[in-house]
């Protein structure tokens, strides 16, 4: 008996250990796989005039699509804007907070904004940070916002961004978050279609983050109902599987459960996605023309700067050492 106890035990403590040291890229927002696809794709919508430029730094809006994710554990103002607890509020928000930065300081404070998330208005400002750089025709800049405020828009996308309760904690639903944004598109992306046609001009950058924002809080309904519905039909041995991640093995949601939640929704994950790519191209494309249509053409061979080179790699440093705890989100 105290041999089948110790084993238990032991076996216990090494799963306990697996998760506890599993890397932090594995904790994810949108999944890593998924942000890089949707900067990735969003390069395909764009017009003849700015696809040389963005094909040429395909590689780099793909890999930099992740960096404001890691810079969570390195400045501490990084986290609120990834997302909005728009349902703080009140019931009838989308009515009742102000849609311009000024006037939502006004009403709430910015310490409250920033509690509670920023995510529409952090999109629009990175918006005019590219429209800047595009004017001045800094490439470093050009090529860092662009790959960051796709990862702004695609967070909007996220239903679990615009609630309280973002992963599930306040309804029996821990792990919902990155079951949702990660293990769906992850093990299913490469059958969603992604020809979402062409970038097209943004009127009112802010109104689009917050009609975003709103069509994405429409669907918080039905990520948790769905999943509450399948987990009240399945077994535990179903439900979950270890799966091998890396070096490492942890567990995680079941392949089986992973795609009855994905029909339940509907093809939810995709249109999401789908939307956050043509809404990233089309973000960029209108910061192009608000900056007078550059000619990119000549910025083509441009590299990205030793400086700036240096500052990513202290952005990865902090990631992969820093001792921020991200507040607001945290999985």
């Amino acid at each position: 008996m105290k041999r089948i106890f110790r084993t238990t035990l032991l076996l216990s403590l090494a799963i306990i250990s697996i998760l506890f040291f599993l890397p932090k890229q594995e904790a994810k927002c949108w999944g890593f796989y998924a942000h890089k696809k949707i900067n990735r794709m969003a390069v395909f919508t764009l017009p003849p005039q700015m696809l040389g430029f963005y094909k040429k730094h395909i590689e780099y809006l793909t890999e930099h699509a992740v960096d404001p994710d890691k810079r969570r554990y390195g400045v501490p103002e990084e986290a609120p804007r990834h997302y909005i607890d728009i349902d703080h509020y009140d019931p009838h928000a989308f009515d009742s907070v102000p849609r311009y930065w000024r006037k939502a300081v006004a009403k709430y404070s910015e310490d409250t904004l920033n509690a509670y998330g920023i995510n529409p208005w952090w999109v629009d400002m990175m918006e005019y940070r590219l429209t800047q750089a595009f004017k001045v025709g800094d490439v470093d800049k050009i090529l860092r916002l662009s790959a960051e405020i796709g990862h702004y828009i695609a967070d909007a996308h996220v239903p679990l961004h615009t609630t309280e309760n973002y992963n599930g904690q306040f309804t029996n639903q821990v792990g919902i978050h990155g079951f949702w944004e990660s293990s769906v598109p992850e093990l299913l992306s490469d059958q969603y279609d992604y020809f979402v046609g062409r970038a097209h001009y943004v009127d009112s950058p802010i109104n689009t983050a917050w009609d975003i924002i709103m069509k994405s809080h429409s669907e918080v309904d039905s990520v948790f109902k769905f999943e509450a519905q399948l987990n009240a039909t399945t077994s535990p041995d179903r439900k979950y599987a270890f799966v091998n991640r890396g070096n490492t093995t942890v567990k995680a949601y079941s392949e089986e459960y992973t795609r009855e939640y994905s029909a339940l929704l509907n093809g939810m994950v995709e249109r999401r996605m789908r939307s956050a790519i043509i809404t990233v191209g089309s973000f960029w494309y209108t910061a192009w023309v608000n900056a007078g249509q550059p000619d990119l053409s000549k910025m083509e061979d441009k590299q990205v700067s030793d400086s700036a080179k240096k500052a990513q790699e202290q952005e990865e440093y902090l990631w992969k050492n820093g001792k921020v705890k991200p507040k607001g989100h945290e999985e």
